[in-house]
């Protein structure tokens, strides 16, 4: 966020199996974000490629079931 980067949604957004997951207008670079982050194992990749629902692509943990979550595409991209 101090690199400008804007929370665009926060909340339960598909199911009641999802908990928290944050939405931010930026392309995450996944593979830089992961070697920086160093997630567990439980962390991984979620990547939705359906236009109808809205394309996304981020993190999701599936122990918690909370998410980061930022565009499939697009000019912003945060490695």
């Amino acid at each position: 966020m101090a690199a400008g980067v804007k929370e665009t949604y926060r909340g339960a957004a598909w199911t009641d199996n999802c908990r928290e997951w944050v939405y931010f207008n930026v392309v995450f670079d996944i593979d830089s974000v992961s070697s920086r982050m160093n997630f567990p194992s439980c962390v991984r990749v979620h990547e939705n490629l359906d236009p109808k629902s809205g394309t996304e692509r981020g993190f999701y943990c599936t122990t918690c079931h909370d998410a980061v979550m930022g565009l499939l595409s697009g000019d912003k991209v945060y490695r």
